[in-house]
């Protein structure tokens, strides 16, 4: 299952997104197997099944899942996932931005070096970008 929260600044459609994408990636979701139908992912997280079709079209225009007509939508191997040029460019804005502030935080290189290979074994670890308080959305 995916978490959604209500109160969160991203949209649901993008907490979907997210969500699904760092199932993928993290293997929860195997490549090349089918992801639940618009209509049941909707039922089960409660959500308008426009919500969840918008979130199919765009992790399809992203290249995370592909459909096939009348069967279903599927799973992308990671490795065969290239990142969206746009998307890439925002995070690594997002990122260079945060990093200068830690830089200002830690102004030991060391001590910052050591900080960002912590960070980065911690996500790697936990497979997510965010804490994880719910299920995978494949059984």
């Amino acid at each position: 299952m995916i978490d959604i929260d209500l109160k969160s600044r991203k949209s649901i459609y993008e907490q979907v997104v997210l969500g699904i994408k760092e199932q993928i990636l993290s293997g929860l979701i195997p490549a090349q197997s089918k992801l639940p139908s618009v209509r049941e992912l909707s039922k089960e997280l409660t959500v308008n099944p426009n919500t969840i079709q918008k979130a199919f079209r765009q992790l399809e225009e992203q290249g995370y899942i592909y459909s096939v007509a009348g069967v279903g939508s599927f799973a992308h191997a990671p490795k065969d996932i290239r990142p969206d040029a746009r998307l890439l460019r925002e995070a690594t804005s997002r990122l260079s931005e945060d990093l200068h502030e830690l830089r200002l935080l830690v102004p030991d290189d060391a001590e910052l070096a050591d900080l960002v290979a912590r960070l980065l074994a911690d996500v790697r670890a936990s497979g997510r970008s965010t804490p994880r308080n719910q299920g995978d959305i494949h059984d």
